[in-house]
């Protein structure tokens, strides 16, 4: 890995895990623990394995403690060097809708084939075509890249790519807007044995050691690269949009002198597509209305899409990248003051991803 992952090696009395999670970390990606020598969380608390307990409202969650997974997965310094200094054992997982990341997850499981329909859903594999030597999620993310005449993701050299022990490759990019999803699975995928790793999940940091193995980095790279357009295309294709939200409504609590922060940002942008301002205004409002909540606001969530939506009218021209990021930085100061890094990684990567798609609005009638 990166000199960062490493500084264990040369500070003894630093524990490779923490090295990680505040690598992780400096890059906007909250972290959680993984159990020692596993790739799943750590154990809850006694209170939190009780049956009926729910995430919702948990003291655990309120006061960091390590409960519920990746939901309680931080940027907080102070939390992390707690949560790895008392346990130096722990992995390091990294929860991906926060961290706007989008990993593909692809196996090499020894598994007998699905059905045909299940190897690429939504493209018909025909009687007629001979599936001989076709095993895993190599072959089959290779097939999908080669029908779209595109490089296979596995050998994308640009973009963060870590072994896994079993033989399989993540694949990590960055992206907003998406959700999970399993392979392996008769619901929404991108191939067989092809796993998408992103909103709704967490990925195993790159460094990890269970007792199958090291998650080892392959290549130079270190830094995620921005989602490619057709893999966007095809996860949109299979299902793995995120819900959309609606502007929120009600009554607003943002105070009046953020309304006019938010005000002022959007109406800097270009005459053109202005009937389309209020869209995002409303959006950046839903992130200011985050600064009355604490937790449970979905302010990552709301802060990507605001971000999205602005870098699409960016591309399309309607709005300048000094305004978007402007309006968004306000937005999301009022909201998390203090939070700079996490916020600054969240819109980086909205905008990144929005700005492939131009927002070009509709004639008015």
């Amino acid at each position: 890995m990166a000199a960062e992952l490493h500084d264990s090696h040369s500070n003894p009395g630093l524990g490779r895990s923490l090295a990680t999670a505040r690598w992780c970390a400096a890059r906007g990606w909250p972290v959680h623990p993984l159990a020692a020598g596993r790739k799943t969380p750590v154990r809850n608390c006694a209170a939190c394995r009780q049956v009926g307990h729910t995430r919702q409202g948990c003291a655990c969650l309120r006061t960091g403690g390590r409960c519920h997974g990746f939901h309680a997965a931080t940027l907080d310094p102070a939390r992390i060097e707690r949560w790895w200094g008392e346990h130096p054992e722990h992995g390091v997982g990294v929860s991906c809708g926060p961290a706007g990341l989008v990993v593909i997850d692809i196996d090499a499981h020894p598994q007998p084939l699905p059905d045909r329909d299940r190897l690429l859903p939504g493209i018909p594999v025909g009687e007629a075509v001979d599936l001989t030597g076709l095993a895993n999620g190599f072959h089959t993310l290779g097939v999908l890249a080669a029908l779209r005449n595109r490089p296979h993701p596995a050998h994308d050299e640009s973009t963060l790519r870590v072994r896994t022990p079993s033989g399989g490759l993540h694949v990590w990019y960055r992206g907003h807007g998406w959700q999970c999803s399993s392979g392996s699975g008769a619901g929404r995928a991108l191939a067989w044995q092809v796993d998408v790793r992103a909103q709704g999940g967490y990925i195993v940091a790159p460094g990890h050691r269970t007792t199958a193995g090291r998650y080892e980095p392959v290549g130079a790279v270190r830094e995620p690269a921005p989602l490619p357009a057709w893999l966007a295309d095809e996860l949109a294709r299979t299902g793995h949009l995120t819900p959309t939200q609606g502007p929120a409504t009600g009554v607003s609590l943002v105070p009046p002198r953020a309304r006019q922060a938010v005000a002022a940002a959007t109406a800097r942008t270009p005459r053109p597509g202005a009937h389309h301002h209020p869209v995002l205004a409303a959006m950046l409002a839903a992130v200011a209305d985050c600064a009355a909540v604490a937790e449970g606001a979905a302010f990552s969530e709301k802060l990507n899409r605001a971000a999205y939506t602005a870098g699409g009218l960016v591309a399309a021209g309607l709005l300048t990248a000094a305004a978007a990021e402007d309006a968004l930085q306000q937005a999301a100061r009022h909201a998390r003051p203090g939070q700079q890094r996490r916020s600054t990684a969240i819109i980086r990567s909205g905008l990144d991803a929005g700005v492939r798609r131009p927002l070009i609005p509709a004639s008015r009638p």
